[in-house]
């Protein structure tokens, strides 16, 4: 592989690594857009990458059709992509399929399917010999209740292609059910486990990988959509799960024929023993990729890019500290009033970095989702007990008042 090789990624949402791309790519880069994603993709973005070629692909035409488009465009470039990267986890199977037809590496049809559909993705995961919460596919209310009439309640509900905890339930008994659609989606259900819950990011080339950077996770994500602080933190100091994380992710990496990439996992941690709980082949959400970077100071985002690109990356580590993104909360829905200045956050105790996504006069929505934020500060410190106390003081100092829009007067007749 050269360094001249062009990359094509789905962008299907601003986010670091996709400014980070923008930034340091340029000739090298070319965007992949779906229609149906211009609502998330802001009048100051599309600027900001718009010295970038992108490809629209019209969503109500045959992927094949789309493709040959394509690459009947990409010819016209100086040079056309022939490398592929897809950070969005909702549209892995659409994005890979492209992919596929364009002719650029991608995840076959089968790989998707283990990295989306979390029913097959925990079946796999037994098949390799790892522990799992007991599961079931599910299409009824009955079939919860029976299924938590053999394992107890609380049970987890959730599509089996979910993110972000969008749609997912913690179920105490019967009642929680109602108003949840069993219909409409594919569903699963799930033991709920106690002990600690961590997650796992790795950089993958050629099948192998190079490494693993653990996150702790103050407050579980289920209970995060529900108001707990939102927050990740990367322990590089070494306190981190007493597991072979390397050999943990490249078990599945193995299984599932995975050849290049960046991976994300969580996983349970009771009593010395590991369940498995989910895993994604693309970037993590919210800012951990980032927290991994400051806090083994390396340049995270560009060694990334670079196994995509087909090439080693350089992990250089040249730190070695906790380093945690801290959502920040955005409490309902309807018009910011005032908002904490982003000066104010940086002069905080172990803050290193903050972006507010909000400013006073904007309209907002809030998502039951486990990354509805109104902006993020990086937080550093020498522990993760650390982090977590300077997080828990940016929330006390912190404030945003948003203030329900009110209906228009009524026209006088």
């Amino acid at each position: 592989m050269t360094d001249a090789e062009v990359l094509l990624m789905v962008d299907d949402r601003p986010s670091s690594f996709t400014r980070y791309a923008a930034r340091e790519l340029a000739g090298r880069l070319v965007l992949l857009r779906f229609a149906g994603t211009a609502p998330d993709l802001p009048e100051d973005y599309l600027l900001e990458t718009a010295h970038l070629p992108a490809f629209w692909v019209r969503e109500d035409v045959p992927a094949q059709e789309e493709a040959k488009r394509y690459r009947e465009w990409a010819a016209g470039l100086p040079t056309a992509p022939s490398r592929f990267c897809n950070p969005s986890e909702p549209r892995q199977a659409v994005a890979q399929r492209f992919a596929e037809l364009a002719g650029l590496p991608h995840l076959t049809e089968q790989q998707v399917v283990l990295v989306r559909d979390k029913a097959a993705m925990k079946e796999r995961f037994r098949e390799l010999g790892l522990r799992t919460a007991e599961f079931a596919r599910v299409r009824s209310a009955e079939e919860v209740g029976r299924f938590a009439a053999r394992h107890g309640w609380p049970v987890v509900l959730k599509p089996v292609d979910s993110f972000a905890c969008v749609d997912t339930h913690r179920l105490t008994g019967p009642g929680d059910l109602a108003g949840i659609d069993l219909g409409a989606r594919n569903w699963m259900v799930e033991e709920h486990l106690g002990g600690t819950e961590w997650e796992v990011c790795a950089l993958i080339l050629d099948g192998e990988v190079l490494d693993a950077w653990p996150s702790a996770m103050p407050c579980r994500p289920l209970d995060i959509v529900d108001g707990a602080m939102n927050a990740n933190i990367s322990v590089g100091t070494g306190d981190g799960p007493p597991v072979d994380l390397r050999a943990l992710v490249q078990r599945i990496v193995t299984g599932t024929g995975v050849d290049h990439g960046y991976a994300h996992m969580e996983f349970f941690l009771i009593d010395g023993e590991v369940y498995a709980g989910e895993i994604g082949v693309r970037l993590a959400g919210c800012e951990i990729p980032a927290n991994h970077g400051h806090a083994y100071g390396f340049d995270v985002f560009g060694a990334t890019l670079a196994v995509y690109l087909g090439r080693r990356p350089d992990l250089a580590y040249r730190e070695r500290r906790c380093a945690g993104d801290l959502l920040l909360p955005l409490p309902g829905s309807g018009r910011v009033g005032r908002i904490t200045s982003r000066e104010e956050i940086l002069g905080m105790p172990g803050v290193v970095d903050a972006v507010l996504k909000v400013a006073a006069g904007d309209a907002v929505t809030a998502r039951r989702a486990s990354h509805n934020a109104s902006g993020y500060a990086h937080v550093v410190g020498g522990s993760v007990e650390e982090v977590e106390a300077r997080m828990r003081e940016v929330l006390d100092r912190f404030t945003i008042e948003v203030l329900p829009e009110r209906e228009s007067d009524p026209v006088p007749l």
